[in-house]
Formats: structure tokens, sequence, C-alpha cells
């Protein structure tokens, strides 16, 4: 609340809020639309491995000419974030290792960071987050995108003082998926490969919201983010429609929950493939339960839904729109000083897991390959296995089989020693004693 009444004194004193985008694909191209509209948020610079193509998106999606023109554009991330003009970095990259490497440059440098890198930020969030804090800058995760909606909910229901149950998102999900492969992929989806061609789309990309590696990144950073846990033995993706969050997602329903307090994904499939009734598909929710006899009343007084006690009820947000409202956390961390979520411990973290036999001397394709996918698992028993980050997954050597369903370990590949985001992670672990699962 009055986040645009800050930003109109900021621009009525002549002090725009000044933003830095590293990485101009679909998030930062939503992002950049709305700028247009945002009196007092000015995009001083761009930074893009393909400066041209950023330009061209400027374009598309509305940008004047004066706008395009008055704006920097180049594919040296450092020399920007270092720029005296840049206040708060947006990193939307995609790329783990360039996330980290970008967002430790932006702290050093003095500015605040809105991390839409959901990648980078589970595999070292949590000390970026206290580096940041030393440096006297916000590290954020980014509004729109469903991690930062759903701290945000999480955030609602304690501030009201309500026990929090359960808090996620919905997605589309059946067993099978998990095997799938870029190869495979387009079925799913009900297109064609010549038509997702047509659209422009990343195979591995769409592969890797598909196969739940991206439910367990946004669950591991909503844990990391708000004190909840993850469940022990992954996420088990209940069918649930919004008419059942109540009544479903609570402790000891077989398939649903398994303890009060966890992150946990809704499938808008049931396991025979049928659509379940009032999905929430694109959005999220919250579980909470009233304190007292009293407040459970008033939940009956004023028609709140609730489970069968009366006592549990459910908030939710049908969809998210992703770059549209990333503004929020920009103007949050600008004007403010406050994150839209940000990791607090390390509580939940993204196993790379074998999509089937592996064989030693095989290389890891990354997230939304054919190798692996990203298992969400309570940090504790991730370093109890030791078990390889799917966001350090990619361009590593196998050097001993892995069965199909087997988390892949440190030991089982290769890695560079020297390796900035290797270290940086190895840095973190030590840093940050694992929650207790």
């Amino acid at each position: 609340m009055n986040l645009h009444r800050l930003l109109q004194a900021r621009r009525d004193a002549g002090r725009p809020v000044r933003v830095g985008l590293i990485g101009a694909g679909k998030f930062g191209s939503m992002f950049l639309a709305q700028v247009p509209t945002s009196p007092g948020v000015v995009v001083t610079a761009i930074a893009d491995l393909a400066p041209d193509r950023a330009r061209a998106a400027c374009a598309q999606v509305g940008w004047d000419d004066a706008r395009i023109e008055a704006t920097r554009f180049g594919d040296d991330a450092a020399r920007m974030v270092a720029a005296d003009d840049v206040e708060v970095v947006v990193e939307a990259t995609g790329h783990a290792p360039a996330g980290i490497a970008h967002a430790q440059a932006a702290i050093a440098a003095g500015k605040h960071v809105v991390m839409v890198n959901v990648e980078a930020d589970v595999l070292t969030g949590p000390l970026l987050a206290r580096q940041a804090a030393q440096a006297g800058v916000v590290y954020s995760l980014a509004y729109g995108d469903q991690p930062a909606l759903i701290a945000e909910l999480v955030d609602w229901a304690r501030a009201c003082g309500f026990a929090v149950i359960a808090a996620g998102k919905g997605t589309k999900y059946l067993p099978e998926y998990h095997a799938s492969t870029p190869a495979t992929v387009w079925p799913y989806y009900g297109l064609t490969e010549a038509q997702a061609r047509a659209g422009g789309m990343n195979p591995q990309m769409f592969n890797s919201f598909l196969d739940g590696t991206k439910s367990g990144i946004e669950m591991a950073a909503v844990a990391n983010a708000t004190g909840l846990i993850p469940p022990p033995d992954g996420l088990a993706f209940p069918p649930c429609g919004t008419h059942e969050l109540a009544e479903k997602l609570r402790p000891g329903n077989a398939g649903a929950l398994h303890h009060r307090g966890q992150v946990e994904v809704v499938s808008s499939l049931q396991r025979d493939g049928s659509a379940v009734a009032n999905d929430l598909r694109w959005g999220v929710y919250v579980v909470f339960e009233a304190p007292g006899d009293y407040t459970a009343r008033c939940f009956g007084e004023y028609g709140v839904p609730t489970d069968a006690s009366g006592r549990v009820s459910a908030l939710y947000r049908p969809f998210h729109l992703i770059g549209l409202e990333l503004n929020i956390s920009i103007l949050s961390a600008a004007l403010r000083g406050e994150a839209t979520g940000a990791p607090t411990g390390f509580r939940g973290d993204v196993v790379a897991t074998a999509k089937r036999d592996l064989r030693a001397g095989e290389i890891l394709d990354g997230e939304g390959g054919a190798c692996v996918w990203g298992k969400l698992m309570p940090a504790a028993a991730s370093l109890a296995v030791g078990g390889l980050p799917i966001g350090l997954a990619n361009r590593v050597k196998l050097l001993r089989d892995v069965p199909a369903g087997s988390a892949v370990t440190w030991a089982d590949v290769r890695m560079d020693a020297t390796d900035p985001a290797y270290r940086f992670r190895r840095q973190m672990e030590a840093a940050f004693p694992a929650a207790p699962a």
C-alpha cells in the first residue's frame, strides 16, 4: 500500500527510481512493457547477451524511439551494475551461475537486487541475502512470480494472527511428467513441434515447467523465505480445486499433506488425466487456521469457506502476472527498503534426480533436460546425502552409474572446484546449518 504515492513523491522531486535490467527475455520484456505507464520508474540501462535483440524487445512492447534512445544497451552486465545511474538491479537471466555473479556485483556496488532468477536464489540465496543485509541493500524475490506472491499470502496470514498450515501454488501434473524430455514435451502441452517452433518456445525451458523441476525450485524459494518446510519425500502434487484447499490440505490426509507448516503444489489434473474442478493451475494459495472458537465463529458469520471443522480456511489468488507486476518489488526495495520475500534460512533444496538409468561418462544437461529433474527436498536431507543441486547439474560428467529415480550426488560427478558458483554454493552450505526436516 502507498507505493504509488511514494513513487509520485520521488517523481515530483525529480528523483525517479532508476533501474538496470539484466536479461530482456520474456520476464524482462513484460516488465519493460509497464515502464511507459509507470511515471517515476526509469530504466537507465539494459544488459543482454544480444543488445540488438533487447532493443527490439523494447520496441515490441511499446517503447517509443525517444525512450529507447535514452536507454543504454550493452552486453556487459558488470559495467551496467557499476553505473552511478542504477539503484535497483533486476537479474532476469534465468542462468544460475550468472545470476549469482550479477547479484554479488550489485551488492558490492551498493545496489538493491531484485532476483527474478529463482534458480540462482535457490542455489545460494540465503548467503546472498545475508551479504545484501550486511551491505545495507535489499535482496528480494520478484513480485509477479509465484514465490513472492506466496510469501505475501503467508505474511498476510501470520500478520493477522493465523497459523499457516500450508502454502504453495497450482500446476499441471501427472507422475509420468518426471520422465519427460525436450524431445517428448510438446504433446503434453497439446502442441506439435512445428507449432512450438513457430511460437519461439524453448523445449528445455518448457520441459522444466512440466517435469516438476520448476515447481521444486519455486517451493524451495518459498520454504527458505517463509520458514515453511518441504515434505520429506518431495512434493506430492495432490489433485485439488480451490473449493477443496481447506479440507484436503490438512496433515494426515494421505497423499496430500505430510505436516503442518508445509509447502505443497496442487495439480490441475486428476491422476487419470481428467481435469480438476475449480483448478488453481496458474495461481497461489495459503491454508490457515482460526486460533480459537470465536474466530472460527466469525468465519461462519462472514461466509468464509472452511473445512468440515469450521476452523481451517484458505485464501488464494487465481493467477499471477509475471513481469507485469515486477514494479512492486522494485519500488518496495527503492522506496521502503523492503524485500517482497527473501531467504532467511536454508530449509529447501532441489536435487538433481535421474530420469532414467544414467551411465558413467554421460554429461548431464541441466534443468529441463533429458537426464535429470529437480526434486524438492528438505535441506537437511539434501546435505545428508550430498545431493547435487539442479542449478549445478549442467555440463558435468558422471563418474558412476545412477539408477532411475535416485538422487545424483556430489560424489557421482566431476565438479570444477575452481568454478565460482560451485565455491559460493559450498560456502553457503557451510554458513547456513540446514533446518531440521
